[in-house]
């Protein structure tokens, strides 16, 4: 990444709950910030993530607000 450039790498997929469809991504920002991308359909529950992301990561995107859709 170029750290003059605001810039984001995708380093989690989120996985819906038929355990096969990738419903978004997590990326992380050069900042350090996390986001969520979602696919067209949008926001979706989510069964998990792979790989799998640290507790303080999943806080951050509020992980668990994801899981109860």
């Amino acid at each position: 990444m170029n750290e003059d450039e605001v810039e984001a790498v995708a380093i989690a997929n989120l996985i819906g709950t038929d355990e096969r469809s990738v419903v978004g991504w997590v990326y992380q920002w050069n900042t350090g910030a996390l986001a969520v991308r979602w696919v067209v359909n949008g926001p979706q529950r989510v069964s998990r993530c792979q790989p799998d992301l640290s507790h303080g990561q999943k806080r951050e995107i509020d992980f668990e607000r994801w899981t109860k859709l």
